[in-house]
C-alpha cells in the first residue's frame, strides 16, 4: 500500500502479486492489476522469483519494487531481474551480496575509518581457536550468523563453559533459517543503544544520509518502537556517525535507499553493526522529519535520475515516533495472536499517520509477519510526539486479538524512555506482563459508583432528608462532560 500510493502520485500503474491467503488484502484491491502467485506458504508464492519475473514479462511490467521482506535482499533474485531486462528498485546485486553477509560487510568497510566491534573477521571453523579468541576479547561474547537477521542465529555466551553448546545452537539455527551455517564472534556490548542512519544514493555516485533513528526498544532482537532523531546524539556525534554511514555505503558503491546500523555503548562509542540493503519498516519517521518521500526517490534513482537534493539541503524538522502494531500478546512473551479484526478503527487528527494493510473484518494470516500497521506521530518536539502517540494509541480500537499497543503505551510513559536513557535491554530489565495491569481509571470508578447508586436506589429505601435535598440539585450542574 505504501509503495502503490507513491506510484499513483507519480502516474505509474501498478501490479500487485498475492498469495491465496492475501486474496482479500487491501493492496490487491488498490493496485491497477493483481495476480495470484500461489498458495499461502511463502516458499510456494512470494519467494518464487522466477514466477514473479514471468508475470512481469507477460504484463509488460517495467520494474519491481521488492518491498521490505521476502526477496528484497536476495542478490540472486536482483541479478535475475536485471538479466530479464527489468528494473530492480533497489541497489545492485553486488551491493546486496556484500552487505548481506556480515563478514563480507566487515571486510568491505575495514578499509575506511569506521569503528568495528572487536571480534573475528572470518567464519569460525576451529572451535578451540575460537575459544582462545573469546578469552582475548573477554566475555560475554556474541555468536552471530553471517547471513543472519531478525535476531536469528544469535547466541550470547557468558562464560567458556557454555561456549560449545551455544555455538552448536547458533550454527543449527543459521542453517535452518538461512541455509548458511557460517557464524562469527563479537564482543557483546552489555547495555547497547541501537542507532541507525538512513542513507540514499544515486547511480551517479552521489550518496547522502537523512539523519538517524533510535531503535533500541526491541523484543527478540526485533524493533517495536522507533523514533527520529535519536534523543541520545549530540549534533557533533550525529555528524560523525552520518559521515561513517555514508562511507559504509560508498564501500559497496551503493545506490538506492538503505540503512546503516550502529550499536553504541555507555560511553557513546559507536560501532558498525550491519547494513540493510532495502527500505526499512521504520522509514516513515525519517520521512516525517525530513519531508522526503523515500519511495519516490527510490523510483527516481531506479530510472537513472540524480538525487533531487544534496546533504546541505537536508535538515531535521521536529520529532517523529513509530509504534509497530503487531498481532502479538505482550502478556504472553509476545507470541503471535492470530485472529479476526472484529473492530478496527484507526486514530485520526493532526500529526498522525497510519500505514497499514488491513481493515475491519479481515483475518491476520498465520503464514507471515504478524504486523498489522505502523502507527506514526509527528510533532514539534519529542515530548509532544510522545503525548500525541499516547493519544493515538488510546484512539486505536482493535478488538478480536491482542496487539503490542498496551506495551507501547507502557514504554512511552516509562521514565527511562522519557529521559532517553533506555537501551536494547529495556524489555528484559523493565517489562513484565504485570506492567500491563492497570488500576481502574477515574472515569470507570465514577461509572461503577453510579451503577452502585442505581442498584441501591432500586431497593427503594426510605428517603432521607439528605437524599431529598440532593434530588433538588440541577441535573445540568451534576452532569459530567
Amino acid at each position: 500500500m505504501r509503495v502503490i500510493r507513491t506510484a499513483k502520485e507519480m502516474g505509474i500503474q501498478t501490479v500487485a502479486i498475492f498469495s491465496e491467503a492475501d486474496r482479500n488484502a487491501l493492496h490487491v484491491r488498490y493496485a491497477d492489476q493483481a495476480i495470484c502467485v500461489g498458495p499461502p506458504p511463502s516458499a510456494q508464492s512470494y519467494l518464487l522469483g522466477g514466477k514473479i519475473i514471468e508475470i512481469c514479462k507477460d504484463l509488460n511490467v517495467d520494474a519491481i519494487h521488492p518491498g521490505y521482506g521476502f526477496l528484497s535482499e536476495n542478490a540472486d533474485f536482483c541479478r535475475k531481474v536485471h538479466d530479464a531486462g527489468l528494473i530492480f528498485i533497489g541497489p545492485s546485486p553486488e551491493a546486496i551480496e556484500v552487505m548481506g553477509s556480515k563478514l563480507a560487510a566487515k571486510a568491505a568497510v575495514s578499509h575506511y575509518d569506521i569503528p568495528m566491534v572487536p571480534g573475528t573477521d572470518e567464519a569460525i571453523t576451529d572451535i578451540e581457536a575460537a575459544k582462545d579468541i573469546s578469552l582475548t576479547i573477554g566475555y560475554p561474547i556474541l555468536i552471530k550468523a553471517s547471513a543472519g537477521g531478525g535476531g536469528k542465529g544469535m547466541r550470547i555466551v557468558q562464560n567458556p563453559e557454555e561456549f560449545e553448546e551455544q555455538m552448536e545452537r547458533a550454527i543449527s539455527e543459521a542453517e535452518s533459517s538461512f541455509g548458511d551455517g557460517s557464524v562469527f564472534i563479537e564482543k557483546f556490548i552489555t547495555s547497547p543503544k541501537h542507532i541507525e542512519f538512513q542513507v540514499i544514493g544515486d547511480q551517479h555516485g552521489n550518496i547522502v544520509h537523512l539523519f538517524d533513528r533510535e531503535c533500541s526498544i526491541q523484543r527478540r532482537h526485533q524493533k517495536v518502537i522507533e523514533e527520529a532523531p535519536s534523543p541520545t546524539l549530540t549534533q557533533e556525534l550525529r555528524e560523525k556517525m552520518g559521515k561513517a554511514a555514508v562511507m559504509v555505503a560508498k564501500a559497496c558503491n551503493y545506490y538506492g535507499a538503505g540503512t546503516v546500523e550502529f550499536i553504541m555503548d555507555e560511553n557513546r562509542d559507536f560501532f558498525f553493526l550491519e547494513m540493510n540493503t532495502r527500505l526499512q519498516v521504520e522509514h516513515p519517521v525519517t520521512e516525517e522529519i525530513t519531508g522526503v518521500d523515500l519511495v519516490k526517490e527510490q523510483i527516481r534513482i531506479a530510472e537513472g535520475k540524480a538525487l533531487s537534493f544534496k546533504q546541505e539541503d537536508l535538515s531535521i524538522n521536529g520529532h517523529s515516533i513509530e509504534c509497530r502494531v503487531y498481532a502479538e500478546d505482550p502478556a504472553n512473551n509476545f507470541l503471535p495472536d492470530i485472529g479476526r479484526l472484529e473492530t478496527y478503527v484507526r486514530p485520526q487528527g493532526t500529526g498522525i499517520r497510519v500505514d497499514d494493510g488491513f481493515e475491519e473484518g479481515m483475518d491476520i494470516p498465520i503464514y507471515y509477519d504478524p504486523m498489522i500497521a505502523k502507527l506514526v506521530t509527528k510533532a514539534d518536539n519529542r515530548q509532544a510526539a510522545i503525548d500525541r502517540m499516547v493519544r493515538a494509541i488510546d484512539e486505536y480500537k482493535i478488538i478480536g486479538l491482542e496487539t503490542t499497543m498496551p506495551f507501547c503505551k507502557y514504554v512511552l510513559q516509562h521514565e527511562l524512555f522519557i529521559d532517553g536513557t533506555f537501551d536494547t535491554n529495556f524489555v528484559a530489565n523493565h517489562f513484565t506482563p504485570d506492567n500491563l495491569k492497570s488500576n481502574p481509571s477515574k472515569e470507570m470508578e465514577q461509572i461503577a459508583a453510579l451503577l452502585a447508586v442505581k442498584v441501591v436506589g432500586s431497593q427503594k429505601p426510605a428517603q432521607s432528608t439528605t437524599a431529598a435535598s440532593q434530588s433538588n440539585i440541577s441535573k445540568w450542574k451534576s452532569r459530567r462532560f
